[in-house]
C-alpha cells in the first residue's frame, strides 16, 4: 500500500508522508464540514429538496476532490461553493423569479466552457498574468476573509451600529440569548487560544485537535444546560442525532434537473456571466492562496499544475450540475490542510473519502458547531497573512494595489471583489508611474478593463 501511494502521489518528492496527508485531509474536512448543513439549507430556499440536495453536496465534493487528486496531484479540496449557492437561490431564483432547474443548466453550461477555457489555457494565462506581489496581497486577503468568516460564524463579530462589532455579552444577558449565541461566541473564542497553545507547542494536528476540543467542551455545555440550541439564531445542537437511523436521502428530485428551453435568451446568457466570473476569480483567488501557503508556486510565481487543477474544477463544476447543486469549486479551507502539512492529491482523497463517509454518518458530521470549526478559520487566516511580510512596501506601485486587494476581500465578502480592485488599482497607479524595465502585461490591461467595464455597466 505504502508503495502504491508513493507512486501516485509522490510523497517524498513532495517532503510529506501518508500519516501528515491522513491528518490535513481529516483537518480540511473538519474545516468544510459546514457546507453539508448549510448547502442544503440555502438551496431549499430556492424550492430545491433539501434531502437531495445534501445527496447531492456530498457525492460532487467527492467526485470534484478525486478529480483535483489524480488529475493535479494538489492538496485542493472541492464542494459546492459558499457565496454562489446564495447568489443562485436569494439573487437568481428569489429576486429575479428564474427557476432553480434554469440555474443548474446554467451552472452546467459553466462547466463545459471552464473545460474549453482550461484546454486553450486562457484561464491559465490570467493566472499567471497577475504580478507576484498582487499574488501575495490576494493570499493574505483571503486570510483576512476566512477569519473574518469564522468570526461571524461563531458569532463572535455581528451587526452593530458601525456595521460590525463585537457580540454584546452584557445585553445577552438580559434578554436570554446569552446561553445559545453567547457561550457559543465564548466557546469560539476558547477554541482560538487553546488552537494557538497547541501550535505554539508545536503539537502535530494542533488545527484539528482544535476543532476536537472545542466541539466535546460545547457538548459538555449543551449538557449541562449551559449551551442552550437556538436554531432560530443559527445555534444548533452539537449533540449527534441518529434518532431516525442512518439512510441516505434521495438524489431524485434534484438529479439531471436541467432546463435548457431557455438558453438563447439574454436572461439565460446574464444568468452564465454572472455564475462565470464570480466561478473564475474566486478559483483564482483560492489557488493562489492555498498554493502560495503550500509553497507550490514556481520562482516567477506560476502553479506547474495549474492547468489540471482548473480542468478538475471545471469538470467537478458540470458533475455537480447534474447531481443537483451550485457550482462546485476549489474551497479556501483547503488551507487548513495545508497549515498542518498536506501537499499532494492524497490530502484531497482523504477528504473525498470522508465525504462519502459523511452520507452514513451525517448526524456526526452535521452535528459540528461553527464555534467549534471558527477556531481553524482565524489561525489559518493568521497564517496566510503572513504572506504580506514577503511584500516590498517601499514600492508602493506593488504594496498598495496588494494592500487594496487584501482589505477589499472581507470588506466586501468576495474573494473576486478583491481581486478586481487589486487588478484595477495596479494597471492606473503603475500606468502613471513607469519603472524602467517593468512591464506590465496585457491581460492585465484586459482584465483591468473588463472590471471596470462590469462596475459601470453589469
Amino acid at each position: 500500500m505504502n508503495k502504491l501511494l508513493e507512486k501516485f502521489f509522490h510523497l517524498q518528492e513532495n517532503n510529506t508522508n501518508i500519516k501528515t496527508e491522513i491528518l490535513a485531509g481529516v483537518t480540511t474536512f473538519m474545516t468544510m464540514a459546514y457546507i453539508l448543513a448549510v448547502n442544503p439549507n440555502i438551496l431549499s430556499s430556492a424550492g430545491m429538496d433539501a434531502g437531495a440536495v445534501f445527496t447531492a453536496t456530498a457525492v460532487s465534493a467527492c467526485i470534484g476532490s478525486l478529480l483535483m487528486a489524480f488529475c493535479s496531484n494538489c492538496p485542493f479540496v472541492l464542494a459546492p461553493g459558499m457565496g454562489i449557492n446564495a447568489f443562485f437561490a436569494y439573487t437568481l431564483v428569489g429576486q429575479m423569479g428564474y427557476p432553480w432547474q434554469m440555474g443548474l443548466a446554467a451552472v452546467f453550461i459553466e462547466g463545459i466552457l471552464f473545460v474549453i477555457l482550461s484546454l486553450t489555457n486562457v484561464r491559465t494565462a490570467i493566472f499567471n498574468c497577475i504580478p507576484p506581489a498582487l499574488k501575495l496581497g490576494v493570499t493574505s486577503g483571503i486570510g483576512l476573509f476566512i477569519a473574518f468568516i469564522g468570526l461571524q460564524n461563531a458569532k463572535i463579530v455581528v451587526d452593530g451600529p458601525m456595521l460590525v462589532s463585537i457580540y454584546p455579552f452584557k445585553a445577552a444577558l438580559a434578554n436570554g440569548d446569552f446561553y445559545s449565541t453567547g457561550i457559543g461566541a465564548l466557546l469560539a473564542i476558547f477554541g482560538i487560544i487553546l488552537t494557538a497553545i497547541l501550535l505554539s507547542r508545536n503539537v502535530t494536528g494542533g488545527i484539528l485537535w482544535g476543532i476536537v476540543g472545542t466541539w466535546v467542551l460545547g457538548m459538555i455545555c449543551q449538557t449541562t444546560g449551559l449551551y442552550v440550541p437556538d436554531p432560530s439564531k443559527g445555534m444548533f445542537s452539537v449533540m449527534p442525532d441518529f434518532s431516525n437511523g442512518i439512510s441516505i436521502p434521495s438524489v431524485a428530485p434534484t438529479f439531471m434537473q436541467l432546463d435548457f428551453s431557455s438558453i438563447l435568451t439574454l436572461n439565460f446568457i446574464t444568468i452564465l456571466v454572472s455564475i462565470m466570473f464570480v466561478d473564475l476569480f474566486n478559483t483564482i483567488g483560492t489557488l493562489i492562496g492555498v498554493a502560495s501557503k503550500a509553497d507550490m508556486l514556481d520562482e516567477s510565481g506560476k502553479l506547474p499544475k495549474i492547468e489540471k487543477a482548473f480542468m478538475a474544477d471545471s469538470i467537478a463544476t458540470s458533475v455537480g450540475a447534474v447531481m443537483g447543486t451550485t457550482t462546485v469549486t476549489t474551497f479556501v479551507e483547503s488551507s487548513a490542510g495545508v497549515a498542518v502539512g498536506g501537499r499532494t492529491g492524497l490530502t484531497a482523497v482523504v477528504s473525498s473519502i470522508l465525504f462519502i463517509l459523511s452520507l452514513f454518518l451525517a448526524p456526526i458530521f452535521l452535528s459540528i458547531p461553527a464555534f467549534a470549526t471558527a477556531p481553524a478559520l482565524v489561525v489559518v487566516g493568521f497564517m496566510m497573512l503572513s504572506c504580506m511580510m514577503s511584500i516590498d512596501f517601499n514600492d508602493f506601485t506593488e504594496a498598495i494595489p496588494a494592500f487594496i486587494s487584501a482589505i477589499m476581500m472581507p470588506f466586501t465578502y468576495s474573494i473576486a471583489e478583491g481581486i478586481s480592485m487589486g487588478i484595477i488599482s495596479y494597471v492606473v497607479i503603475n500606468t502613471f508611474v513607469r519603472r524602467k524595465g517593468k512591464a506590465i502585461s496585457g491581460v492585465i490591461y484586459i482584465l483591468a478593463l473588463l472590471f471596470i467595464f462590469k462596475y459601470l455597466y453589469v
